[in-house]
């Protein structure tokens, strides 16, 4: 199975399944010295671990990161890291009435067909649960980041959107309330939103915008490899993720050249930023900001029509513990996954930049 690793410079391989002994990963590539912050790994893990709030799945998972290799007395070696998060509450039973069966909208019929077997508890490989090795990794690209800031929200619910740019938020508040809103009003309605679709046995989708701020100039290259085109492939590798834009994004579609060209200031930044921070590939200085889309969780509790291995047709019911929304929990991964993007561009810069 390939597709376990991500970056260049800076690289990540995952392994582990949902419901196995453990989840973990190896980093290649962080530079040796870097002294590490211990407690805000663990924070960006519990930010994303289940059982957290009453809009979650009640799979209580202490998800607490074991580091093998690569660091001592605190800093890193310039070695590969190797870290280990265990699985200690696991249901496999609840998984049992899948074992021949294919969820709708899941993986489960895709990767049967192309591996010719899988392992059906709680999605195995396919599971979101594998996204805490990125959280950990990107915790440690945080880390390794100089005066970058890296702030995801939730900015919709279904319908409910907050309808304010993000220049006018407050990001100290993304972490007030349980859906990680950082606009009261709005926070309010969405936590109401996902509770009544909890009560339905549904679930439902939304967005999180990610704003990256201090971005130096010249981060991303030309052509195959642009800054945005890595952030899209960052982001599409999450979960339940249906959509990226950028800048104006779609939104752009619909505007003339005059109203959409950002002009420039006399320092090289710009009047305006419908460019997202990146032009011909390439980090501007200016704030680089974007949308991920995620889709309702495939797993509903209600009564659905799908079929078997055998192909015949047969009704079936959601069980187990899963997320109403995904998007609360999303945040710390959208995160990890920016700020693992940036570090690998960031090392890059460091080689090739004229000097």
């Amino acid at each position: 199975m390939g597709g376990n690793s991500f970056g260049n410079r800076f690289k990540l391989t995952t392994f582990g399944e949902s419901h196995g002994v453990a989840i973990g990963g190896v980093i290649d590539g962080c530079p040796a010295g870097l002294d590490l912050n211990f407690e805000a790994i663990q924070e960006e893990l519990d930010r994303r671990k289940p059982g957290q709030s009453v809009i979650v799945t009640h799979r209580k998972e202490p998800d607490a990161v074991q580091f093998l290799s690569g660091i001592f007395e605190g800093k890193t070696t310039g070695a590969p890291i190797g870290f280990m998060i265990e699985n200690a509450n696991q249901k496999s039973k609840d998984y049992t009435h899948i074992k021949d069966v294919y969820r709708p909208s899941h993986a489960d019929y895709t990767y049967d067909q192309k591996y010719g077997h899988r392992d059906y508890r709680g999605g195995g490989r396919s599971s979101a649960r594998e996204t805490a090795c990125r959280v950990v990794a990107g915790a440690i690209a945080k880390q390794l980041l100089p005066n970058i800031s890296i702030n995801a929200f939730t900015s919709s619910v279904g319908d409910i959107f907050i309808d304010k740019p993000y220049q006018d938020l407050d990001f100290s508040k993304i972490e007030s309330n349980i859906v990680r809103c950082p606009d009261e009003v709005s926070a309010e309605k969405m936590i109401t939103r996902i509770k009544e679709i909890r009560k339905e046995g549904d679930t439902i989708g939304g967005t999180i915008t990610c704003v990256l701020q201090n971005v130096p100039v010249g981060l991303g290259e030309p052509v195959f490899d642009r800054l945005h085109a890595e952030l899209g492939k960052a982001m599409l590798s999450i979960n339940a993720v249906k959509g990226f834009e950028y800048g104006s994004g779609f939104c752009g579609a619909k505007m003339k050249g005059s109203a959409h060209n950002d002009h420039f200031n006399s320092d090289g930044l710009t009047q305006t930023n419908l460019s997202g921070g990146i032009q011909g590939g390439i980090s501007n200085g200016m704030d680089i900001y974007f949308r991920v889309a995620f889709k309702p969780v495939a797993t509903i509790m209600q009564m659905q029509t799908t079929i078997n291995k055998e192909g015949n047709r047969i009704e079936m019911q959601g069980k187990g513990r899963h997320d109403p929304c995904v998007v609360p929990r999303a945040i710390p991964i959208v995160e990890a996954m920016a700020a693992l993007v940036l570090a690998d561009y960031y090392l890059l810069n460091k080689l090739t930049k004229y000097s």
